[in-house]
């Protein structure tokens, strides 16, 4: 090989050792998105902020609080960083999905419920995300249990 093609010949990735990677860090994104959800469901503590609306900085610290929540969730269950589950991380896809799509069912009815019984003690768009989230939920669940099941390429 020429020396000037020698820079784009693939190098072998340094080995480690036989043990699994550390688990990311949980603890802090936890910590954090517990105190913002907690704030924004009893406390509704918030700044002014530069929109001059003290409730929608509440919300965005709520969202905020539960996508750390979300990503809390993700490393404790895959060991690994990142926000989108694949299913090649899945152990068991089949029975799984069937738990997926139940959490999916049961946060549209928290939904309903944040919506029509207790929409007093929330904030207003709250029945509204939790409908977006149990749909996308429930999507990933009935994806899943599809593409394991009658969408499957093996016979």
């Amino acid at each position: 090989m020429t020396p000037s093609l020698r820079g784009f010949q693939a190098q072998t990735p340094p080995r480690r050792g036989m043990e699994a990677p550390p688990a990311p860090e949980w603890r802090v994104h936890a910590a954090i998105g517990s105190i913002l959800l907690l704030d924004t469901l009893t406390l509704k503590w918030a700044p002014a902020g530069p929109w001059d609306a003290e409730s929608f900085t509440l919300g965005v610290m709520g969202l905020t609080g539960l996508v750390l929540l979300y990503m809390t969730w993700y490393r404790l269950t895959f060991k690994r960083k990142g926000l989108v589950p694949w299913m090649d991380l899945w152990q068991d896809p089949e029975g799984s999905s069937r738990s997926v799509m139940a959490a999916g069912l049961a946060i549209i009815a928290a939904a309903w419920l944040a919506g029509n019984v207790i929409e007093d003690a929330l904030p207003k768009p709250t029945g509204l995300i939790l409908t977006l989230v149990g749909l996308l939920v429930l999507l990933n669940g009935v994806y899943v249990y599809l593409s394991v099941g009658a969408l499957s390429d093996t016979e």
